[in-house]
């Protein structure tokens, strides 16, 4: 796989990336194409307002996106060539440590069961970015994470306008500040192949339902915990975690 560079240095996605993209880019949240009516439907009333399957599928996809977010953030951290690369990685891991956090928090509230793994498709990305090194490592992350991170924002809105549980409700709020923030970062690389980005955004491939399902944790297994490097806690990334309210919304 081999990525070629314009003269203005933005990394311009080759062909065999533009395959992969293909095969892989689709929604990090889990689903996004189920439009089905049942999806408002209420499994829960809770101190926090009703929680719709919506809901509980929003909790698991923010958690989902970080078990293999947060690892490619620790990635470029340690193989990005440029300071912008390793920036844009320190904060993958404190924005996703931080939405971590939240979903942990608030799915012991709200009932809900959370996966230690990313579905196939997203452990897909990662060792799509781990065969490669070098100036193709980090063009080949940024574009991967790009795109998926530009295909997030329709799902939070919605759910944002939509939900009446208070909890989810702020975690969707924190999910959209950190989207922003690493759509921010990433661009900051100067690597960022912005018409391959808005063709993969706006036309992403079907996925079979198994691809994009995050399985489902081992009985008594315990939650894994994504975390802050000590040197990281204090990083300001515009998207702390909010204070959970019992607030019927």
């Amino acid at each position: 796989m081999r990525i070629s560079r314009s003269t203005a240095g933005t990394a311009f996605v080759g062909g065999a990336m533009i395959l992969t993209l293909t095969a892989l880019a689709y929604p990090t949240m889990l689903g996004v194409q189920n439009t089905s009516t049942k999806q408002d439907r209420v499994i829960a009333n809770t101190n926090y307002g009703p929680l719709t399957e919506a809901d509980r599928d929003f909790v698991v996809k923010v958690r989902a996106a970080g078990l293999w977010e947060h690892p490619l953030g620790l990635l470029a951290m340690e193989r990005g060539t440029t300071p912008e690369m390793k920036e844009a990685g320190e904060h993958l891991v404190v924005g996703h440590g931080r939405l971590d956090d939240t979903c942990r928090r608030i799915a012991i509230e709200l009932g809900i069961t959370l996966p230690n793994q990313a579905s196939p498709q997203q452990q897909g990305f990662v060792a799509t970015v781990q065969s490669s090194t070098g100036k193709e490592f980090d063009s080949t992350a940024v574009n991967i994470m790009r795109v998926t991170h530009g295909q997030i924002f329709p799902a939070i809105a919605k759910i944002r306008a939509n939900t009446r549980n208070t909890l989810v409700r702020q975690l969707a709020d924190q999910a959209n500040d950190t989207v922003l923030d690493h759509i921010t970062v990433l661009e900051k690389t100067g690597l960022v192949n912005h018409e391959q980005v808005n063709f993969q955004q706006t036309s992403p491939p079907k996925m079979p339902l198994e691809q994009v399902t995050p399985p489902a944790p081992q009985a008594g297994a315990p939650v894994l915990v994504l975390k802050i490097p000590k040197s990281l806690e204090d990083l300001n990334t515009a998207s702390p975690a909010p204070a959970p309210s019992p607030t019927v919304g």
